[in-house]
């Protein structure tokens, strides 16, 4: 389904050459790493919401109790009163080289190896020679290679209905099984490796998929309808932390396995999101029925602990072992595309793919130049400083593209300090968005003025402005909120429920230096308007249960796309999942719901981009900039394709990527 991805790790789909989606398009957390350590409090913090969210104790567990009870027809009944409209079932790879069949190669692969990437035509060429497909005979395949990914953070869990970053959507995408994904213009199809055939009622109400009899967990045991219903289940059963697959799921009615292949998902209404919304995680129902109510946490019982390291996998590889904090390795699983003895699915092109957790981009960077590393994101410094040299480029090469994903500081609205828009929007004018860009970016990224690209139809036009540095507004809007220094020490205050308050708080962030740096930026602003900011880095999985648990009052982050518009609500609809800062807008929350039920794609338009206008006007965040995907590769790699959700992301469950046999 289309639900975001926070940006604190960058999702890869790499090394399947033509799976379902095991990693439902949510809006995935975005930033590879992060950390930043506060002063030791020498002036009181304001209060926030941290005694509001301490440890509560668990949930008594009854599957599927978010679902409201529903007696579903039998399926000959079904049968006889819907009229059934045949959806598109395909296979990824094909899709892919007849797109490439058509486009014009820029350079041969021996020219574009040779080129210093120093130019947009040079990147032009790069992508249009290396990104390409092999034959679909695979001759020039090493079959047998490995490919070192790098990930800037470990990851909380395997179990693919809890990820939430992309690092752990990056992991489910390779281990576990999925039946829809969508291609580069973000149309949604089912994958012809897990699906017999697809049809939705005329009506948008049903949906029904036959599943292929040839799919096989790891264990050897059939993955079948049954399991697509018990995950269905899973997903809405509130004792279960499910973080981003709940929004969208939750618009399902019911969910049911008719028989082993036949499975049918009844919406609540007919919406125009109701295809993404058959987009989640499935796991198996014979590993976890007897242990989930035991432990609904899944991370507790130890059977779950062991299922972290060694689980039971539907996709097209598992885990062949994992160090936290150094790696994790995953291996080319045969019952996956083979079954009786025949080849039924495309072979994944890597035996091995190796996850290299490296935490700092400078000890990444020097293990892709020693060939530890295959594949990395680079940095603005190192784009323009370290990867231009003849030393770089003797075993790599980079290239980069657009993508939708933007950055910012994100403040807890139901704090004592945020609560206020006039606030909230002076931070957005005191920060100095011009310094950020130019020397912190080093001019490589667009300023953000919110939620949506100028490049995507769902951007207002003419589009607000991004925020500029101006103090003397930022200190105006300030005193009108009722933020003065009354006691003449240089830090503002304010009485709020009969206490002196000073405006004081900590920025979250994790453990990355460009990141900390955008934040000591953040601080050195708010020193020259009486603000005092500590900055605190933090490991990834600790900053994301705090947001969760919205025990923070200021943090920096950002958004990766999703397909549709309406996975936003996820993060900024009333009460949602995934809004860590608690912002509530009653006109925001009727235009998402409007959005669900406007068929007209260009007065759908128009909804987000009201949307977009009211969440700039509110400032729950100040947007910074929209980050494209830069990226170093080894010059062994073949088939990175970019979209605007990053590279690997032409279709989750899908990669291009592959290593050609060394002559």
């Amino acid at each position: 389904m289309a639900r975001n991805s926070y940006f604190f790790a960058v999702s890869l789909v790499v090394a399947l050459t033509g799976c379902g989606s095991s990693t439902p398009d949510k809006k995935v957390e975005k930033d590879p790493s992060e950390t930043v350590k506060p002063d030791a409090g020498t002036i009181k913090e304001a209060t926030n919401s941290s005694e509001k969210n301490k440890e509560e104790p668990a949930k008594a567990f009854a599957l599927g109790d978010m679902i409201k009870p529903f007696d579903p027809p039998i399926l000959e009944d079904l049968n006889a009163k819907v009229q059934w409209v045949d959806r598109p079932v395909i296979d990824a790879a094909p899709l892919l080289r007849e797109r490439q069949a058509k486009e014009k190669q820029l350079a041969t692969v021996e020219e574009a190896l040779k080129l210093h990437n120093d130019s947009p035509q040079d990147n032009e060429r790069i992508l249009s020679a290396l990104g390409r497909l092999p034959s679909e005979e695979g001759k020039e395949v090493n079959w047998d290679a490995t490919i070192n990914r790098h990930s800037f953070g470990d990851v909380n869990s395997t179990n693919p209905i809890l990820a939430s970053s992309t690092a752990e959507f990056d992991i489910s995408g390779l281990i576990n099984f999925g039946l829809f994904t969508f291609d580069w213009a973000f149309t949604p199809f089912a994958s012809k490796d897990t699906v017999v055939s697809w049809q939705s009622s005329k009506d948008g109400l049903f949906d029904k998929v036959v599943l292929r009899d040839d799919l096989t967990w790891s264990d050897g045991r059939p993955i079948t309808a049954h399991d697509v219903e018990y995950s269905f289940k899973v997903i809405l059963t509130e004792a279960v932390p499910v973080k981003a697959q709940r929004s969208g799921t939750d618009k399902l009615k019911w969910v049911k396995a008719y028989d082993d292949h036949t499975v049918v998902f009844f919406h609540q209404e007919s919406l125009v999101t109701n295809e993404w919304n058959l987009n989640f995680s499935v796991i198996p129902k014979h590993v976890y029925e007897k242990t989930i109510a035991k432990d609904p946490l899944l991370n507790r019982h130890p059977d779950h602990v062991n299922l972290e390291n060694n689980p039971v996998t539907g996709g097209p590889y598992t885990i062949k072992s994992r160090t936290r904090g150094q790696e994790i390795v995953l291996e080319r699983r045969e019952s996956y595309y083979m079954h009786g003895g025949k080849q039924v699915r495309d072979k994944p092109y890597f035996k091995t793919v190796r996850f290299r957790i490296r935490d700092n981009p400078s000890v990444a960077l020097l293990g892709l130049k020693a060939g530890d590393i295959d594949e990395m994101i680079i940095i603005p410094e190192q784009w323009r400083t370290q990867t231009t040299d003849d030393e770089f480029y003797k075993t790599n090469t980079k290239a980069y593209a657009l993508e939708w994903t933007e950055f910012h500081f994100l403040w807890n609205c139901q704090s004592d300090l945020f609560s206020d828009k006039r606030v909230r929007k002076a931070m957005s004018f005191a920060f100095d968005h011009k310094e950020m860009i130019e020397k912190l970016r080093y001019g490589l990224d667009e300023p953000c003025n919110g939620i949506f690209n100028s490049t995507s139809k769902w951007a207002p036009q003419p589009a607000p402005k991004p925020y500029q540095q101006d103090q003397d507004k930022a200190e105006e809007l300030l005193d009108e909120a009722g933020w003065t220094d009354t006691d003449g020490d240089g830090i503002r205050d304010k009485t709020i429920n009969g206490k002196k308050v000073k405006f004081a708080f900590t920025v979250l962030v994790s453990n990355k230096q460009d990141r900390i740096d955008i934040c000591t930026l953040l601080k050195q602003s708010l020193d020259q308007i009486g603000i005092k900011c500590d900055v605190k880095p933090l490991e990834f999985t600790v900053l994301i249960d705090k947001m969760t648990k919205h025990d923070f009052q200021a943090a920096f982050g950002g958004w990766g796309t999703g397909t549709d518009p309406d996975t936003s609500d996820n993060i900024w609809g009333t009460g949602q999942e995934r809004n860590y800062g608690q912002y509530s807008n009653p006109e925001v929350d009727k235009l998402f719901i409007a959005g669900r039920h406007e068929f007209d794609p260009e007065k759908r338009a128009e909804i987000y981009r009201k949307i977009h206008l009211l969440l700039y006007e509110d400032q729950p965040y100040t947007w910074l900039f929209f980050q494209n995907a830069y990226y170093g590769f080894n010059k062994s790699l073949r088939g990175y394709v970019f979209s605007p959700r990053g590279p690997y992301h032409y279709s989750p469950g899908f990669s291009s990527i592959w290593k050609p046999v060394v002559p």
